[in-house]
């Protein structure tokens, strides 16, 4: 019985770690360095990335199943409730995994303020992710410390325009939020 148990606590491991894919933010990436870095740090990509990107990838992802967005960056949806209205809410965000876990950058583009979407996920933890046609139940922590410094390191190298939102956030410090899988997920 406690063998079954251990397989079957194995095996939901296993289809948890492989429901959102994984995305390693240490591999090079060719096509985005050479053509679509360049475009987002420039003022006219930074203009895309804030007022057209979002909305064109809402639908965009829901045609493709998920599978596709007007980058070529794995991007995941953040379902979260609103801190005051209790709302649910949606933001598309660049992620890259730690283990099982899902990694997400409070940057708001670089800009003075943290993202609404980071206070909501502070007031309630609980979130759903859709990426790649996949779906699972997360709990949202922000990182802290040396972890959030070996993150935030990683984040740098998975898209070099977190170094520019650095420098544009000057006073803040961007919050890295680490979304751990919810034990016995089944959606």
């Amino acid at each position: 019985m406690h063998r079954r148990r251990v397989q079957a606590v194995s095996l939901q491991a296993k289809l948890r770690a492989v429901r959102i894919p994984p995305v390693d933010p240490t591999k090079p990436r060719r096509i985005r360095s050479a053509l679509v870095e360049p475009f987002a740090r420039s003022e006219a990509g930074r203009w895309w990335l804030i007022n057209v990107a979002p909305k064109l990838d809402r639908a965009i992802f829901r045609l493709s199943g998920g599978r596709f967005t007007s980058i070529p960056a794995r991007i995941l949806f953040l379902t979260h409730m609103g801190a005051r209205s209790g709302e649910k809410r949606e933001n598309p965000l660049t992620y890259f995994t730690d283990g099982e876990d899902l990694i997400v950058m409070a940057s708001n583009y670089g800009r003075e303020r943290h993202p609404a979407w980071y206070y909501n996920v502070k007031a309630n933890p609980e979130v759903e992710v859709r990426a790649a046609g996949r779906r699972g139940r997360f709990r949202a922590q922000v990182t802290s410390g040396e972890d959030r410094e070996r993150l935030w390191r990683l984040a740098k190298q998975l898209t070099s325009v977190y170094a520019d939102y650095e420098k544009r956030a000057a006073e803040r410090q961007i919050q890295v939020v680490r979304l751990t899988p919810v034990e016995g997920d089944r959606s």
